[in-house]
């Protein structure tokens, strides 16, 4: 790679940095504007177009990092399943708790854009917890048959859990240490307590299970 388009990555990459930083608990994305993201850049506004068209695109490429942060933890996570046999809700929790602490923000502007006014937005938003949904219904489906224990619409089981990991996260983001430790508990339990119905509707439905 040449240093003019090392340099452009940098910028480009110091451009996204600038925009997570003044995200917070009480300022969404839709409220930055294109000067202050340069200025907090330390660029020209007008430098801030050989980057990015506009703030959209900008933030669209956020979206896309926060979802693959998250994947490639999860992926890091199974590996430590298949090493150790630890517990794959415990250990998936866990990873998933690790990602809010590093990267508040980003999982702030997938929380807000899931539901915001962009249609554009909504539907990257929701590409990426499909993406997360997809991988974890083939990681129920794989540890399902390695310990004989069928699943029940391993995928509705997948989208109840992804569901419910991020709306407890939204939850955990601004929590006290205490509180974020008992809301780990919780959704350990409550983790457990949907697999355990998806194997209970195998049991009694062998024909819906996988």
């Amino acid at each position: 790679m040449s240093v003019r388009a090392e340099q452009k990555l940098r910028t480009r990459r110091t451009l996204m940095n600038a925009a997570l930083a003044q995200l917070s608990a009480e300022r969404g994305f839709g409220s930055l504007s294109l000067r202050e993201v340069a200025r907090e850049a330390g660029i020209a506004p007008t430098s801030f177009y050989r980057h990015f068209s506009d703030l959209d695109e900008l933030g669209l490429a956020l979206v896309d990092e926060g979802g693959v942060a998250l994947r490639q933890l999860m992926r890091q996570a199974r590996k430590r399943i298949a090493r150790k046999d630890d517990g794959v809700i415990s250990t998936s929790v866990d990873t998933f708790l690790e990602y809010l602490a590093n990267n508040a923000n980003l999982f702030r502007l997938m929380l807000r854009e899931r539901t915001g006014v962009s249609k554009q937005f909504r539907n990257a938003v929701r590409a990426e917890i499909d993406h997360f949904a997809t991988e974890l219904a083939d990681d129920l489906v794989r540890f399902s048959e390695e310990r004989n224990r069928p699943l029940s619409s391993p995928r509705l089981v997948a989208e109840a859990m992804v569901t419910l990991v991020f709306n407890q996260g939204a939850e955990a983001l601004d929590a006290t240490p205490e509180n974020r430790e008992q809301l780990r508990e919780k959704l350990k339990t409550e983790l457990r307590m949907i697999l355990m119905g998806s194997q209970l509707m195998a049991h009694q439905s062998p024909q819906r299970a996988r």
